[in-house]
This record gives structure tokens, sequence and C-alpha cells, in this order.
């Protein structure tokens, strides 16, 4: 019986809207609408003219449609939301193909919820401690603290499966999504469930923005416009976002058993990583070991990196960070660099890109070169991917966070 991890199916909510269309009108069209961030509340910051940054992607109201009817919507925060709508698109195949263990003669498959996420439910904590430190404690709404906490948008994708298996959620910025898909792997190797579902799910709320604005983090945060720019001699930062990615997983033995045919993608490989010369708030010194490292962790895997054909890696924009993940991928192909695909570079920055991104590469859609991207940093090196489709075989998904986490993914296709 095989136990090699394949993906079933992926789902996508973000700015664009939900599903295959929205993915496609981000990556392939270069369509991410920017709406302004409601600083009504007040978070302002007065900056002269032209400084400031004050619009990020934000999910549509109307991108749950068909997906989650609307009493449900009025119990859940926007990441679960987010995260529910994802799974729903996820999961399909699996509802699709049958065996749910819904006849009695059939147990039901025992299937994992791993998630990450940046920043959690930024609004419910927000309006939560609002009415502990300003009205007082007994008059917190019990409603908003079981959404307020990070792990709530995987409970309600468990709720929504009626996913028994384990629930974790993981919280590593930038890394996250990466470290989520490792653990659904592990849990699938070691036989102790039969499914698992990787969600990947962040949210934009003002006070978030406000801040990453006034600590000069944003795109337009010290000036000039609110486009991304990842590898760039002129990036200023990331265009914050928000959505949610979803991918299903199981065993091969499992897809077969359902009747799928023809070629399946593979998580074949995983490294987490760590660089200890990163300070907490900022990006590491050390590529080369962290490359030596990432090196001799596949090739124990039985992966070396000459197999390569694609790179997904996780710069969005940021100078320090660009600067971190150019220095990683030149010393991983000190010869011969394979096409690198930045999909924060079109949908923004938030985990559900990363994976997104990955996901629409592997089914051969086409990436539209990132907006404004015009001549390429001399510290960096690297030439982000666009106006194409690729069609790899072996493909690395790797991200850098700040405080030195770093992780990497293998997937590969393979036929019958």
């Amino acid at each position: 019986m095989s136990r090699r991890t394949v993906i079933a199916g992926w789902g996508y909510v973000g700015a664009s809207g939900a599903g295959a269309d929205a993915a496609r009108a981000v990556f392939e069209r270069g369509e991410l609408p920017l709406t302004e961030v409601d600083r009504s509340g007040g978070y302002h910051r007065d900056v002269p003219a032209g400084r400031g940054s004050r619009h990020a992607a934000l999910v549509p109201k109307d991108a749950f449609d068909g997906l989650i009817p609307p009493r449900k919507l009025r119990r859940m925060s926007p990441p679960s939301r987010f995260a529910v709508a994802a799974t729903k698109q996820a999961t399909a195949p699996w509802v699709e193909g049958g065996g749910d263990g819904e006849s009695p003669e059939e147990p039901p498959p025992s299937t994992a919820v791993v998630s990450s996420t940046g920043f959690g439910p930024s609004s419910y904590t927000e309006e939560l401690l609002r009415q502990i430190f300003l009205d007082q404690p007994t008059s917190a709404s019990p409603f908003l603290f079981t959404e307020a906490v990070a792990n709530a948008p995987a409970a309600q994708a468990a709720l929504e499966m009626k996913a028994t298996g384990p629930n974790i959620t993981i919280t590593q910025r930038e890394v996250g999504p990466i470290l989520a898909m490792g653990r659904a792997r592990r849990l699938l190797g070691l036989g102790r469930v039969d499914r698992a579902l990787v969600v990947a799910v962040d949210e934009v709320n003002p006070l978030l923005h406000a801040a990453l604005d006034r600590f000069g983090a944003l795109a337009g945060s010290r000036g000039g416009d609110e486009i991304a720019r990842p590898f760039d001699r002129r990036r200023r930062g990331p265009v914050l976002a928000e959505g949610a990615a979803a991918v299903a997983l199981e065993s091969e033995s499992e897809a077969r058993r359902r009747g799928v045919k023809g070629p399946l993608w593979c998580l074949r490989a995983h490294v987490g990583g760590f660089d200890p010369s990163a300070p907490m708030t900022g990006w590491g010194r050390q590529p080369d070991a962290v490359a030596a490292a990432v090196r001799d962790e596949l090739a124990r895997q039985g992966v070396g990196l000459g197999e390569i054909d694609a790179v997904v890696c996780g710069a969005a924009g940021s100078v320090g960070g660009d600067r971190a993940e150019a220095e990683v991928l030149r010393a991983l192909f000190p010869d011969a660099m394979p096409p690198v695909v930045a999909p924060k570079a079109l949908d923004g920055e938030h985990g559900g890109a990363l994976l997104a991104g990955a996901m629409w590469l592997l089914e051969g859609g086409r990436f539209r070169s990132p907006r404004g991207f015009g001549e390429a940093d001399p510290d960096c090196g690297v030439v982000p991917f666009g106006d194409g489709a690729l069609d790899p075989r072996r493909v690395l998904v790797g991200a850098l966070a700040v405080g030195g986490a770093a992780a990497w993914m293998m997937l590969e296709r393979i036929k019958d």
C-alpha cells in the first residue's frame, strides 16, 4: 500500500473572490483589486501627501455566495469564513467521490485539519479586548471569545467536514503554510489519519494595517505607490492582503481507491529550518548555512536540487525579506537557478497566496509578470517568472520568516 501523500484538491478565497476563476484573475491576468482600509475607528496617520499606505487586498462580501449559507456566516469571524469557503472547494473531490462513511458498513475516514495563520482573527480579538478593557471583563462576549483564538478557523473547517482527527494550528508567519503541509504529511505517513486538510488563512483589519503602516513595513508607507515589486530595486514593502487557500491531502492508495486516474502531485519531501542569526523582528544573515542544511536534508529524503524544475518562493516586496530569500536561493542554486515564481507579487502578502500560487502552478496555470517589476535588484539577482506557463515535474516551494524560521517542500508529479 502506497503511503505517498498526494493532493486531492484545493480551494482559494482572495480579493478577486473564490474559486479557480478568482485565482485566474489574480495570477494570470494580474487583477488584484485594492480597497481603501477603513480607519474611521481612530487609526489615522497624519503624514504628508504621497506617503502612507491606505489600501489592502480585501475579500469581497459576495465571495461566499453559494459556499456558506448566510446563517452560518453570521456565526463566524472573517478568517473562519475564508477557511470554510476554501475548505468546501478543496474537499469537493472527496464529497463527489463518495466513501465518506455515511453507510453503516463504511466507517468515516479519519481526517486531520492543520491550519496556519499569521495574526489570527484580529478583528474579533480587537473587539473582545475593547469590551474587556473599555467596559468590564464580565461584559466580554462569549461568542467573540470562541472566534477570537487563532485555531478558530481550523475548528470551523473541521466542523464543516465532520473531521474528528487531530486539529492543529501553526503560527509561524510566512513559513506557516509550508510547516502545516509538512505536519499533515507526517500524520498521513504515520497512518494516524486517512486524510488531511491544510488551510492557510489571514485577515486584514484596520488596526493591523495601521500598525504595519506606521512601522513603514508596507508598500507606500514611506512614500511612492502601493505596488509590491518583489526582487525589484525599487521595492518598498508588500501589499497587505487577506484570504485563504486549502489543500486536501490523502495517501496515493486512497486516491487510487477512489478511482483517480492519471498523474497526481505528491508531497515528496519537507524540510523545516531555522537561522539563529536572525533577530526577533528581522531576517537571517546566514544563507549559506541555511542552504547547506536544506540541501543535506533533501538529499537524505532522496531529492537532489538538480531535479528541481521550478521554485515558488515567499518573496512579497519586503526590502530585507526579498534579499534574504534571494540569498538562500542563490546558495541553493549556485550554477543555474530554475524559474522563480513569486505569487505574493500578484496576490499580496497572506499565507494563502503562497499555497494558491503553488497549486496554480501545478495545474499548468499561467502567471502574469509582477506588476511594476522593472529592474532587478543586484543584491538579489532574481527575476520573478511571468507572462507564461510552466510544465514542471518537480517544484520546490520555500519561504523564510522574520525571526529565522524557514521551511521548504518538494512537490513531484507522479503517474499511474
